[in-house]
């Protein structure tokens, strides 16, 4: 696995992004093809309403479930590593990081993420910008 960095974190997961989409996406593009080009229109408009659906489902379930868990995994997991750096609980200042910034420190090493932190804190920094200070990367290979 190729080492993580800010430039290749995001991934893919090949059966979904790269057979389902396409799959569905030339099939909807044909449905409404045939809807313009046939005489049975009323049938093509609603089988391409359908196509627009499973898209959309598609879409919204491929990601909410594992994402929902990982994020309660990542803040925990951020927890445990700043309670073992620093010997006090993040929970204290916790509601002022936002759920963006929290998901971009999990990237930090442990002997820069009390100083990114307190530089969230203090200037408010977006997810990208943490993500773009940190200096040794420190890879989320698991992420869905």
């Amino acid at each position: 696995m190729e080492t993580q960095s800010y430039n290749n974190h995001i991934r893919y997961y090949k059966p979904h992004h790269f057979v389902y989409y396409p799959v569905l996406l030339i099939l909807l593009v044909f449905s409404i093809y045939f809807s313009f080009t046939t005489d049975d229109t009323i049938i093509w408009i609603f089988i391409s309403l359908i196509f627009v659906i499973l898209l959309g489902l598609g879409f919204m379930l491929r990601q909410h479930y594992a994402l929902t868990l990982q994020n309660r995994i990542v803040k925990l997991e951020l927890r445990y590593r700043y309670l073992s750096i620093t010997g006090k609980r993040l929970e204290l200042i916790e509601d002022q990081l936002t759920d963006e910034q929290i998901f971009a420190l999990r990237f930090s090493p442990d002997n820069e993420l009390n100083l990114l932190i307190e530089k969230a804190l203090d200037e408010n920094l977006s997810g990208n910008s943490i993500k773009k200070s940190i200096t040794n990367w420190k890879g989320d290979y698991e992420r869905v």
